[in-house]
């Protein structure tokens, strides 16, 4: 194999696909990234078993040929060279020498017979989204998934395509966060999806493009497609909770909060707040909002807002941490806060089909 590739492109490509190495593999194939040179495109790829993901870049192919090289190894050389063009030649024993202007390397690898084969989609795609919307959801709920692995299925969030309609779902049992978008589905593609946490993150970094994302799914795997990029994933299996169980009917109080005002205003407590188990209070009276956090041994905090308020005065505590995290990934200039005591599950809405339930804590 010989290839000439500019450097901007090589880095690109190395970044998107290093990743998904894992630096605890006991298999050295897995440490690598297979690289196949062929008609004018060099496609990168990686996989730890359960994720994998290809990049295809442009480059001039002088040799069409197949190796693998070891990822990190490789992308720390490229991040050191100079912005040029990269010749890069392997031989037969999969040994390579990679030349750029006065620099030289030479670096070993391992035969490609040795890396797992890679999926490929297969027929046409079941759904295609827009990327920005797909982001969109992904970060307004991926915040709120569990990392508890006695209950694995709560480990990934949820893609529920069904009646017309996607509905992106993360929980860890103390919160939980839900946005919907209305999409096309067709009756034999209803079905559930619940991608493990790496994926949502490469997704997260990788999406952002102009062009649709093509879901492909085949039996307990899905394959995302976009951007000269293929990721393939392995799903949680299971069946997920039913999350419209916990979603509260009716609340008796709404309150009408500034997003970034009360974020703040969290924020600054949450400064003295020690540890999970010290609640931040959210004392509400008539258009008025207190968020004070009291610490043993720390001290106290208090923070004052204006908010729309009309009912009973009522004190409430939370995760501050919990309350933020919604609130960091939302745009909208105001939140609408509902709850109905200081025992039951509060909810957070916004003007977008977005809603998160949170659980309060008791106060002593």
């Amino acid at each position: 194999m010989k290839i000439s590739v500019a450097r901007s492109k090589l880095q690109e490509g190395l970044t998107t696909v290093e990743r998904v190495v894992s630096t605890k593999t006991t298999l050295p194939i897995l440490s690598n990234v297979l690289i196949r040179a062929e008609k004018g495109t060099v496609s990168l790829a990686t996989t730890d078993l359960e994720i994998s993901i290809e990049r295809i870049i442009e480059a001039e192919v002088l040799k069409p040929g197949v190796t693998t090289l070891p990822v990190k190894r490789l992308a720390g050389i490229v991040r050191e060279l100079p912005e040029s063009n990269i010749e890069v030649e392997v031989d037969d024993k999969d040994v390579a020498t990679l030349k750029c202007e006065s620099s030289f390397y030479k670096v070993i690898g391992l035969s490609e017979e040795e890396f797992p084969p890679l999926n490929r989609p297969e027929g046409p795609c079941a759904y295609s989204l827009d990327q920005e919307t797909l982001v969109e959801m992904l970060r307004k709920t991926s915040y709120a998934v569990s990392t508890d692995e006695t209950r694995p299925v709560l480990n990934g969030v949820l893609l529920s395509f069904k009646s017309g309609r996607l509905s992106v779902v993360a929980t860890d049992g103390r919160r939980l966060a839900l946005v919907e978008q209305e999409t096309e589905v067709s009756k034999d593609a209803e079905r559930d999806y619940i991608l493990p946490a790496k994926v949502v993150a490469e997704l997260l970094r990788t999406l952002g493009g102009d062009t649709p994302v093509k879901i492909h799914s085949k039996q307990n795997q899905i394959l995302f497609e976009y951007d000269h990029i293929l990721l393939w994933s392995k799903l949680i299996e299971g069946p997920y909770p039913n999350y419209k169980q916990v979603i509260p009917a009716r609340c008796e109080e709404r309150v009408v909060i500034e997003r970034e005002v009360f974020l703040t205003a969290l924020r600054r407590v949450s400064v003295l707040s020690t540890d999970r188990t010290n609640p931040t209070k959210l004392t509400f009276s008539k258009n008025r909002l207190v968020v004070s956090v009291s610490a043993p041994d720390v001290g106290e905090a208090k923070e004052s807002i204006p908010v729309k308020y009309s009912g009973k005065e009522i004190t409430i505590g939370f995760n501050a941490e919990y309350l933020m995290d919604p609130l960091k990934t939302l745009t909208n200039d105001e939140v609408f806060f509902e709850f109905t005591d200081e025992l039951s599950p509060a909810v957070v809405k916004c003007d977008s089909p977005f809603l998160y339930v949170v659980m309060p804590m008791r106060l002593a």
